[in-house]
């Protein structure tokens, strides 16, 4: 199908980026299910106690972000990023983005490695260097973050002994409290002026068994960079996805480009549509005489249901308003058409439709978010994807959720 261009435009006053939600290229990534029938009907349904950050596919589209100086003052952190086409979710999602939806910040690295799904790669074993936020710790963000460390002394700690003696502080003998009292500089020095790679996770006491949300500007680490979180299936988060199928309607018909918005058609006619503060979707029409493939829906109480007729609008048809706050701005304001499926960690947008074969392609959009200290959160539309999900033919169950 042809697809339509949007642009992923900075707040910040730089030329935006353009791309395009086009139909969404296959994968070889297979993205593990369960079968779900119901009646006649039936569906694959994700299997989330297998679906983690790794194995989800790779973002199909380019982007970027750009937060001026002043912003990142008011957030504490610089949730600005880049990411290509290609490029895998763990890398392009930070954990302030998706905090809200499965807190990863409550987990800690020991509670992490008991979650993980035991993977066949070859590992060696995690330095600090491979713990990505411990780059711009300090010796006093540390002890914030860990109050334990402050009466251990320098050569307990390698770690900061090396900082500490990198500027030129001899104390040895000192615990870390009077070693940060005594050499203010030293304290405020960020750990990537040493090579974090000599050092394992161990040469810092305690460090396993602390959650992520204590350690300064732990929002800004990319899931990646914290050892083993990638695996953690979404289901064994802190605040899990839910496993069970929720609403479904039944795969009724796909309409393709062809189709128009139809002024009798009103916002009460579709299942898709923004998210709003809240985290909630709200339905929104096509626009009179504007393309407008969808998916049509059925239900299982036929006409008395509450989804018989509803329409699914694709997202490479129509854009509308999303993200709310400061960072509403990003992406011009807008977002595929969609919905929250499977709670407010992404959107679920139909990415393409194929009448002759009744087929309908889906894919997930992510969002940056941002919660400025004594404010509310703050998110952009969701603008980044797709990541191809599973399609579903005429006569599938097609998973509907709450929309929130």
């Amino acid at each position: 199908m042809k697809s339509k261009p949007f642009f992923l435009a900075a707040i910040a006053s730089l030329l935006p980026l353009s791309a395009s939600i086009a139909q969404t290229p296959t994968t070889t990534q297979t993205t593990p299910t369960i079968n779900y029938p119901q009646g006649k009907y039936k569906t694959a349904a994700p299997d989330w106690s297998k679906i983690t950050w790794d194995t989800l596919p790779p973002v199909q589209q380019p982007g970027f972000l750009v937060i001026p100086k002043n912003l990142i003052s008011t957030f504490g952190y610089d949730p600005s990023r880049s990411w290509t086409a290609g490029q895998k979710v763990d890398s392009v999602v930070m954990l302030g983005d998706a905090d809200d939806a499965f807190k990863m910040s409550a987990l800690s690295l020991k509670a992490i490695g008991t979650l993980a799904l035991p993977t066949t790669a070859t590992t060696t074993k995690p330095t600090l260097k491979d713990f990505g936020l411990m780059q711009w710790q300090t010796p006093k963000t540390l002890v914030k973050a860990m109050p334990e460390l402050s009466n251990l002394s320098l050569s307990e700690v390698p770690p900061l002994a090396a900082l500490f003696s990198k500027n030129g502080a001899g104390l040895g003998s000192s615990t870390i409290s009077q070693a940060i009292a005594s050499n203010p500089q030293a304290a405020n020095l960020t750990l990537d002026k040493i090579d974090l790679s000599k050092y394992s996770l161990d040469s810092i006491p305690g460090l396993s068994k602390t959650q992520l949300g204590k350690f300064k500007s732990w929002q800004q680490a990319y899931v990646n960079q914290i050892p083993k979180l990638s695996q953690v299936p979404f289901d064994k988060m802190p605040q899990p996805i839910s496993s069970d199928i929720g609403v479904v309607g039944i795969a009724s018909v796909v309409l393709g480009t062809a189709e128009k918005g139809d002024a009798r058609a009103l916002n009460d006619y579709f299942v898709s549509g923004s998210v709003v503060r809240g985290d909630r979707t709200v339905s929104v029409a096509c626009p009179p005489s504007k393309e407008c493939s969808y998916l049509e829906l059925g239900d299982f109480a036929d006409s008395e249901g509450s989804l018989y007729g509803k329409r699914w609008a694709s997202g490479s048809s129509q854009q509308v308003r999303g993200g709310y706050g400061i960072l509403a701005a990003v992406n011009g304001g807008k977002e595929p058409t969609g919905r929250l499926v499977y709670g407010s960690g992404f959107k679920v947008a139909l990415t393409g439709v194929n009448e002759s074969k009744g087929t309908a392609d889906f894919g997930l959009f992510f969002r940056i978010c941002a919660r400025p200290p004594f404010q509310q959160k703050t998110c952009t539309p969701y603008f980044i994807g797709p990541v191809p999900w599973l399609p579903v033919s005429e006569n599938d169950l097609v998973i509907v959720g709450t929309g929130r």
